[in-house]
């Protein structure tokens, strides 16, 4: 803002003042724009991006090269002007550029067919790392999970997650040194396990002072995502654009639909095809089958599960009223505050 002023006209005007406010705002507003879109950017897709930019250059030059000789064979450079003549070697030249930088990035992972013994596919077609969360480590099941190989050469454990554990095991009050301490366990335990290969990274951000901005930070910079049993942190790391994998949701995907003898609760909304019989769905759109549900049609009870069936349209489960002899429709509980 200042040096518009000083270079106008006019010097430090009203006018002047506000217009170099503004001026101000959008260029802020730009960098702001920018910051916020190559945040969502790694290294590898810069990288591609730089080739393409090269790429599409040669590309229109090469158009231009094409170009000149069609106007000097033709002579049609003798009828055009010199201004519209320049505006369609720009417009090539732009259109090439264009088109090489997109055909570059749309076909990244066939680079090497173009370009002998260059290959940006070894990202692509191995597991993403993980970096380790610090929730992680204070729960004991990353070491069952560890055991079943499913996470062979993917842990990356970085050093400035061990560093603030050692100084809370040290300098913290009883509740954070008893975590910390059972997380440097977990650490021992896990470099214990056969063919894991832990791996432990230097990289430090120390401007940054939050440990989970720290570790989004190194999961941008290496391409990787993020085990984490925080749920809390998962919305946090989304907006940055890395993907978390949650201990909790992975543990909850692997749970059985239903298993026998659990009571659920459905609703009942069709009579099914024995008699007495009656089916209800869950949210998902699994059928439910309830043996004596046929007398609660429209109604939401109780039923205990004896079996589920996996078809070729999906699953099905069986089950049968829970107490059929002293059976009250359920219903949901009521607010006492709401009432009043």
């Amino acid at each position: 803002m200042t040096i518009y002023m000083h270079s106008t006209p006019g010097g430090h005007t009203f006018g002047n003042t506000v217009l170099g406010v503004l001026l101000g705002v959008v260029f802020g507003g730009i960098l702001i724009g920018f910051d916020r879109l190559f945040r969502r950017f790694n290294l590898r897709s810069f990288n591609i991006a730089i080739i393409g930019i090269f790429i599409g250059y040669l590309m229109g030059q090469a158009l231009l090269i094409v170009f000149s000789a069609i106007l000097d064979i033709s002579g049609a450079s003798i009828i055009l002007q010199p201004k519209t003549l320049e505006i369609i070697k720009i417009a090539i030249f732009l259109f090439g550029v264009y088109l090489g930088t997109i055909m570059t990035l749309r076909s990244s992972d066939e680079l090497y067919v173009s370009i002998p013994f260059v290959r940006l596919t070894q990202a692509a077609q191995k597991k993403k790392d993980l970096v380790v969360d610090v929730s992680v480590l204070a729960d004991p099941r990353i070491i069952d999970l560890t055991s079943t190989g499913l996470l062979d050469h993917q842990l990356i454990l970085p050093r400035f997650v061990i560093k603030e554990l050692y100084a809370q095991a040290e300098m913290g009050d009883e509740h954070s040194k008893g975590k910390a301490k059972r997380c440097l366990e977990v650490i021992k335990k896990l470099e214990a396990v056969p063919h894991l290969e832990l791996k432990y990274n230097d990289t430090d951000f120390p401007e940054v002072k939050d440990m989970m901005g720290k570790i989004v930070r190194l999961a941008r910079l290496l391409d990787a995502n993020i085990l984490s049993a925080d749920i809390s942190r998962v919305q946090m790391a989304t907006i940055e654009g890395i993907t978390v994998v949650n201990i909790h949701a992975l543990s909850n995907a692997l749970k059985p639909l239903m298993e026998g003898g659990e009571l659920i609760k459905i609703k009942i909304q069709r009579y099914g095809k024995e008699p007495r019989q009656g089916v209800g769905y869950l949210e998902d759109g699994t059928m439910v089958v309830v043996n004596g549900g046929g007398d609660y049609i429209g109604e939401t009870i109780e039923a205990r599960v004896l079996s589920v069936k996996h078809t070729t349209s999906g699953r099905m489960i069986f089950c049968n009223v829970a107490d059929e002899e002293g059976h009250m429709p359920y219903e949901e509980p009521i607010d006492e505050d709401e009432d009043q």
